[in-house]
């Protein structure tokens, strides 16, 4: 028998590599000669490197949101370097009383790509979710040498304040590393740059912007959006151009590639040869609920190829399940809560707790099969 373990992390508790080596020890007390083959999946949110990477991180300098330097870390994948942009883009390293877009910028995770290209790595992969800006990308574009000028020709920093402010783009000085390069940006998000389901509309506030501040932001986005639309022949309608306060749109320009994030930690990890004639796909994540099966996430993403791959049976093992979930066919679930318990306790014991619940799934699946023999 063939099993694909392929789980996200158990947020809090367990990595998802963790995850994989407890549900293969409990397949291997009821199957001893399964051929299993794991996956550390993540969807290219939070966790994507650790999952991709493990331990093979690079440390970088690279500045905050607010100009700050701290040490930020990107992954390597053989050929590939995996970046994380909230590691040095992200909200949580604004502190709430200091989140204002206007004065936050992306230029931390344009020096991690340009110190991945630096390093000799083509591959680029890039996760865009958790930012705390509304830039457009301009910080990033800066920190790999584009200059953005303002009427009196003197160059600008690169935050959300000087959108505004942009006049031309002088593109010379853009690194000649991007040449060759791949960039594939994973974006779970269709929003398109401007207007009231863009960037600013949508993502401005939860970052800290007020009514009158997301009315000075968008004011800025549409003219940096022709500037770049000058220099670069970029597309501000394209689907996830307003990613990470429009970090997509810049990197379009500069000839990344947005795909959903499920679909490029897949492709990259070489899914769907390794489910190929699988009898069991088995993922999890620490709680499971309607999100979970939306567009672009790790189990709705799981259950799409398993179907495209033969229909292959999926089983879902995880923290909590949302009463009355509806899950399509060919899929079950099972809960590692089998009793009333705090969540902190849940937490502290998540190993015993998901080695018993996935011993229970695979007893299930195993009497499953034998009634259908009958």
């Amino acid at each position: 028998m063939k099993i694909l373990i392929a789980p996200d992390s158990f947020k809090g508790s367990l990595s998802s590599r963790q995850v994989i080596e407890i549900i293969s020890g409990a397949v291997k007390s009821l199957i001893p000669d399964a051929q299993i083959t794991s996956i550390p999946a993540a969807d290219g949110g939070e966790g994507t490197v650790e999952a991709l990477c493990g331990q093979r991180l690079v440390s970088c300098e690279a500045l905050d949101p607010l100009g700050k330097s701290i040490n930020a870390v990107y992954g390597l994948l053989h050929d590939t370097a995996v970046i994380e942009m909230a590691s040095a883009s992200g909200l949580p390293l604004v502190p709430p009383n200091e989140r204002d877009p206007r004065n936050t910028s992306t230029f931390g995770t344009g020096q991690l790509i340009l110190d991945a290209l630096k390093r000799g790595y083509k591959n680029i992969l890039i996760g865009i979710g958790g930012s705390a800006t509304n830039d457009g990308g301009m910080g990033a574009l800066s920190a790999l040498g584009v200059r953005f000028l303002d009427e009196n020709g003197c160059e600008l920093a690169g935050k959300g304040s000087e959108l505004i402010k942009v006049r031309s783009i002088d593109k010379s000085g853009l690194t000649p590393l991007i040449r060759g390069a791949s960039i594939t940006v994973m974006c779970d998000v269709t929003n398109p740059l401007l207007g009231e389901n863009g960037a600013t509309h949508v993502y401005g506030p939860q970052k800290g912007a007020s009514d009158s501040v997301i009315a000075e932001l968008e004011r800025g986005m549409e003219n940096y959006a022709e500037a770049i639309k000058k220099a670069f022949d970029a597309d501000s309608l394209l689907p996830g151009a307003g990613a990470a306060g429009g970090l997509g749109f810049a990197l379009s320009a500069i000839g990344g590639r947005l795909i959903r994030g499920v679909d490029a930690v897949f492709d990259t990890l070489a899914f769907n040869e390794k489910a190929h004639g699988a009898d069991l796909i088995i993922t999890g994540e620490g709680r499971l609920d309607s999100q979970s099966l939306g567009f672009g996430k790790l189990i709705s993403g799981i259950i799409s190829r398993a179907k495209s791959l033969g229909d292959i049976p999926v089983l879902i093992i995880a923290g909590s399940i949302m009463p009355m979930l509806q899950l399509p066919e060919n899929t079950a679930a099972i809960s590692c809560v089998d009793r009333p318990m705090e969540l902190s306790y849940a937490m502290e014991n998540a190993a015993q707790l998901l080695y018993t619940a996935a011993h229970r799934a695979i007893s299930l699946y195993l009497l499953g099969k034998n009634l259908g023999k009958q």
